[in-house]
């Protein structure tokens, strides 16, 4: 039988509207993604982790759906809840989407990092390119280390200015970290210079294409998980020039080294190599899903400013437990009991491109201050 005028649509019909349609490729993205994530050759823990993965992505997204160029606010960007494609818990950041023909102001304080940076970038063609950057060695500070930065618009008469790309951009704030479990954080904010006008309530053809937007990135998620840990030969580390130059939202000025570990449960992966001279630099674990590992509990990184050199090598423990005769200095890294996973290491602002270490697989009680 037929509807008659006026009678709610039958639950089987597809979605009737168009803010119902783009709601549903949300709703049926979420569910492709959990189906791609139902391996049944990885452990109930290592699903349960792949699940968890997919919802901090979510997160991460939800958490900057709605953005507002004439009024934007510094997002904290990547904390330990919202996760998302290769965290860095050394560096703190915060995100704003902006318009190329506004003009705001950036004010902050670099706490106890070692750099910052702010970084204006631009997406096409499915990437993003870093448009143009400042760092705090060219940012002005007060007797109290506050700094303030105009940021787009004509450049002013004097002091320090980032100029936006055309159209629609992000700006990344980033604070790099020796000790960020010790160190004092940093704050910025943004605020427009000239006042805005109130926009429309809700744009609606703007609202769909968002959702649209959300659908696409997560169910692209597994698919990303699954071709990182597939390109990754394990126990070995090699140069990774795909992340150079600022891709993918990244810091333009950082050398990327990515490695594997697929050890058993009385092994250990033993990371040995020779620092350069650079500004930062830190190595850190994370699992086949990308997220890093529980660096809350747990020793999962090192950086230049609390790794144990000796004659300026580095030596890596990768392992389910510190090995005994490792000295206290030594640097161990929990992998968690993980069967697999990924190591990066980050150098910023080498002085000359940082030589591959060296890597072996060892038994953990095997492994000393020397082996």
């Amino acid at each position: 039988m037929g509807t008659t005028d006026g009678a709610a649509p039958s639950e089987h019909a597809g979605p009737a509207t168009p803010e119902a349609r783009a709601w549903a490729e949300v709703v049926d993205a979420m569910s492709a993604a959990g189906r791609h994530l139902d391996d049944p050759r990885l452990s109930e823990d290592e699903r349960a982790d792949g699940y968890r993965a997919l919802l901090r992505g979510l997160h991460n997204q939800l958490a900057r759906f709605e953005v507002d160029r004439e009024l934007p606010e510094l997002v904290p960007f990547n904390g330990w809840r919202q996760k998302f494609f290769m965290d860095n818990p050394d560096t703190r950041y915060w995100v704003a989407d902006v318009r190329g023909d506004r003009q705001y102001r950036i004010t902050g304080h670099s706490g106890d990092a070692v750099y910052t940076s702010i970084t204006a970038y631009t997406a096409s063609g499915g990437g993003a390119e870093a448009a143009s950057r400042i760092d705090g060695d060219e940012l002005p500070t007060d007797s109290a280390g506050e700094f303030s930065l105009l940021v787009g618009g004509e450049r002013p008469p004097a002091g320090p200015w980032l100029p936006l790309p055309e159209g629609n951009g992000q700006l990344w704030v980033r604070n790099f970290h020796d000790d960020v479990a010790r160190d004092r954080p940093g704050r910025c904010a943004i605020e427009p210079v000239t006042p805005p006008e109130a926009p429309p309530p809700i744009d609606a053809a703007r609202f769909r294409h968002r959702l649209r937007r959300l659908a696409g990135t997560v169910q692209a998620m597994p698919a990303v998980f699954a071709a990182v840990d597939g390109q990754v030969e394990p126990n070995a580390v090699h140069h990774w020039a795909e992340m150079a130059g600022g891709a993918a939202y990244t810091e333009p000025g950082i050398h990327y080294q990515r490695g594997a570990w697929r050890l058993g449960p009385d092994e250990a992966l033993v990371v040995e190599g020779e620092t350069v001279p650079c500004r930062h630099w830190n190595a850190l674990l994370y699992s086949r899903h990308l997220n890093s590992l529980d660096h809350r509990h747990r020793p999962v990184s090192r950086t230049g400013g609390n790794a144990a050199l000796r004659d300026g090598r580095y030596r890596l423990v990768l392992a389910a437990r510190r090995p005994d005769a490792l000295p206290p200095g030594g640097d161990w890294l929990d992998t968690e009991g993980r069967p697999s996973g990924l190591i990066v290491l980050r150098w910023l602002h080498a002085e000359h491109a940082p030589p591959l270490p060296r890597v072996h697989v060892r038994r953990i009680d095997q492994v000393g201050s020397d082996s």
